[in-house]
């Protein structure tokens, strides 16, 4: 059995600046690829970026059994975009979410394949890249 590798302080700041990360395209020959990271949800929530009234949302939205979507919630839509849009705006890197939004707007492919990626990071990209056939 090979002996694990301490990962070096220079490979963790490279790993901090993101990754180069293909997302579904806008359309067909439209591709769009950015730099993003995968942000902390609980430093998120310490420094205010969820609000209070978000935090219990987003915990039910990241609920391992699956219990996350209530249909009874009138509000839930908002909420899950509201967070979604919290979780985008600290993963874009290059082009900034900022910049994204003056611009164009997000399918929905794209917005939960960003949020799969912030959750479960690269092998949450399994299910995008197969190619489908017609």
């Amino acid at each position: 059995m090979a002996e694990k590798k301490i990962t070096s302080l220079s490979e963790l700041k490279k790993y901090s600046k993101g990754v180069v990360v293909e997302f579904p395209p806008f359309g067909e020959g439209q591709p769009f690829v950015a730099r993003i990271k995968r942000p902390s949800l609980m430093k998120l929530a310490v420094e205010g970026k969820i609000p209070n009234e978000l935090l219990t949302k987003a915990n039910e939205l990241f609920a391992s059994d699956g219990s996350g979507i209530n249909p009874r919630d009138n509000n839930m839509m908002q909420n899950i975009k509201a967070v979604i849009d919290i979780i985008a705006e600290a993963s874009f890197i290059e082009p900034t979410y900022s910049e994204i939004k003056e611009n164009v707007e997000l399918t929905d492919d794209q917005m939960m394949f960003l949020f799969n990626y912030t959750q479960q990071g690269v092998k949450a990209l399994s299910d995008f890249r197969t190619d489908k056939k017609d």
